[in-house]
């Protein structure tokens, strides 16, 4: 299955506290179930005013569509096209 980024802008999120993280989450889960196995939320990343999160999809589509039912923005989907760490140095 494809792996894709998602970028949202979420004025202050940041600054969330543990609760409100924890009820965004929540959501995200809630809606997840309801679309099937073939959408599979792997983490998301919250800096100052982003969310950056990482997502195992049939489509892209498939990610805006959660998006839209969770009441979450998208500002960019990307579709991954290789993965590279520390380790790739060494091949």
């Amino acid at each position: 299955m494809p792996t894709f980024v998602i970028e949202r802008t979420v004025a202050g999120i940041g600054a969330a506290s543990a609760a409100d993280l924890q009820a965004l989450s929540r959501t995200s889960c809630d809606v997840l179930s309801s679309m099937g196995p073939d959408l599979q939320w792997i983490q998301s990343h919250v800096t100052g005013d982003k969310v950056y999160c990482i997502y195992n999809a049939t489509s892209e589509q498939q990610v805006r569509e959660h998006a839209r039912l969770s009441g979450f923005p998208v500002d960019s989907v990307a579709r991954v096209v290789a993965t590279i760490d520390p380790s790739t140095a060494q091949a």
